[in-house]
């Protein structure tokens, strides 16, 4: 017997993850361009994650966590 694991709509996660980066910088109060800079990664990325347009790789996912100095599974928390 084989275990079907179903994930949903990618597109969902994409987006929860975009409003999650987005409450946390909110929240921090910086700007995405701040948010991009503390992250290592270009100033146009951030806009993508938050409207939920980029399929972000474990790197990004890493480097996003240390710039809210956070621990991954915080920010994976309530997606």
């Amino acid at each position: 017997m084989s275990t079907i694991l179903h994930f949903g709509n990618m597109d969902d996660v994409k987006i929860k993850f975009g409003n999650k980066v987005k409450v946390l910088r909110l929240e921090k109060g910086i700007s995405q361009e701040k948010l991009a800079e503390l992250a290592d990664l270009d100033r146009t990325y951030i806009p993508g994650i938050e409207a939920g347009k980029r399929n972000v790789s474990i790197v990004v996912v890493e480097k996003i966590a240390a710039a809210f100095n956070i621990s991954i599974s915080k920010l994976f928390m309530d997606i």
